[in-house]
């Protein structure tokens, strides 16, 4: 096989796979700045405190985020039966917004001229991992 092919590509990315208990939601309709408020607030943190940070967070983001960090927890619990993850032993290892894309609209202005209203998404991750 030659040198630099894409199959070898392929099997050398899912060698390095990551194997920690994670969960994403991909085109959020929040900007990946006020996400990141949220995600600031809980990277590090056990999934009890995170939990409880989300559900009284009065930010719209948040409601997003604590059903994914829900959602990473489940799949911790049910998708890795070898290595038995227990939730009062996980904590946020990680936890980022990526940049989606962005809809564009206009908005009608004065004299016939017109504005681009830009509505941003993004594209959130929760990585878990077990205390040591």
């Amino acid at each position: 096989m030659a040198k630099g092919s894409r199959s070898q590509y392929k099997r050398e990315r899912n060698a390095r796979k990551d194997e920690r208990p994670s969960a994403k939601l991909l085109f959020a309709r929040v900007s990946v700045q006020k996400a990141c408020f949220v995600l600031d607030a809980i990277r590090g943190k056990d999934v009890q405190t995170a939990l409880g940070i989300v559900t009284y967070n009065p930010r719209y983001a948040s409601t997003l985020i604590e059903k994914l960090l829900k959602s990473a927890i489940a799949n911790a619990e049910n998708n890795y039966p070898d290595k038995n993850y227990r939730a009062e032993n996980l904590y946020v290892a990680e936890c980022y917004a990526n940049k989606g894309p962005t809809m564009k609209r206009i908005r009608p202005r004065a004299q016939g001229r017109a504005y681009r209203i830009e509505k941003r998404m993004s594209h959130i991750t929760i990585v878990l991992d077990e205390k040591k």
